[in-house]
């Protein structure tokens, strides 16, 4: 018997154990039956990150704090990379922001199966809810450091504007993004422990291929539409959009490559999905 079956009663046999089929097998209404395993998952995950830290919470402020400096430094004083008419350290933070939410998100993603095993192999439960939980956890630490960034923006004297009401729309397709390829290699690392290497150089080169620490416009217009082959570039470019907009030079509202990297998002959620849950039924042998 399989973690995905259904059972239906019959006269003679009592139970038949069948497989689920087709957007059944997802089981996303259990994933919501299972909610208060998932909340306490999420607070979990938030508590051990910053169990026995000598600063604490104070991470959270200090890691984009840090880089935000860094790339100040080197790409706004020294290399001078344009920012549009922003001010650069609003401009760097503002991508840095939903960046940093995904890197971790899908970091935390990739590994919540192993870091889960005694959990899996000893009760039965939806295993979507492990990767999710990961992702849904990181919300903590962008909430404090999006109140650093409104403090920057304070401190540049930006106004506000009614495009940043578009950021809780760039913020789901960050959480879609990292889920979608979470799913993928938490999967695969039950498996393959590889993974576990190579998920941290994946997000290095990915940072450096979306546009974080430099904008969209530094791009010749011919080769953009290979940012649009990026989902994460939709997500840091509608950021800055959404919170700069009426500052940034050629600021435009996210355009039809745009809605290609929705596509591609939502075709790798799909298909982790269904990849994930083709081959749960092996993780508690495997892990």
């Amino acid at each position: 018997m399989t973690e995905t079956a259904l059972t239906k009663p019959t006269d003679e046999l009592g139970v038949v154990i069948e497989p689920t089929r087709g957007l059944a097998a997802l089981q996303l209404r259990a994933v919501w039956q299972y909610r208060e395993l998932l909340g306490f998952l999420v607070w979990r995950d938030v508590k051990v990150r910053y169990k026995q830290t000598a600063l604490g919470v104070a991470w959270v402020v200090l890691q984009p704090l840090v880089s935000m400096l860094i790339f100040t430094l080197l790409f706004g004083v020294l290399l001078k990379v344009p920012s549009g008419g922003a001010p650069y350290p609003v401009f760097a933070f503002a991508a840095l922001l939903p960046w940093n939410y995904f890197a971790s998100s899908l970091n935390r993603a990739s590994t919540s199966l192993i870091g889960s095993a005694n959990l899996i192999t000893k009760v039965y439960f939806p295993r979507l809810i492990v990767p999710l939980s990961g992702v849904l956890s990181g919300l903590v630490d962008f909430a404090v450091s999006f109140l650093i960034l409104g403090v920057l923006m304070l401190v540049y004297r930006l106004p506000l504007s009614w495009t940043m009401l578009w950021l809780p729309f760039f913020l789901l397709l960050a959480m879609t993004t990292a889920l979608g390829f979470g799913l993928w290699l938490a999967a695969l690392n039950v498996r393959f422990r590889d993974v576990n290497y190579l998920v941290p150089f994946l997000v290095q080169v990915w940072m450096y291929a979306t546009p974080v620490i430099y904008g969209s416009t530094l791009i010749p217009e011919r080769f953009r539409w290979l940012l649009a082959l990026n989902p994460m570039t939709g997500v840091t470019e509608g950021f800055r959009w959404a919170l700069l907009g009426s500052r940034l030079a050629d600021a435009a509202a996210p355009g039809g490559l745009f809605y290609v990297s929705i596509v591609i998002t939502l075709l790798v959620l799909i298909s982790g999905m269904v990849f994930f849950r083709s081959t749960e039924k092996t993780f508690a042998d495997v892990i």
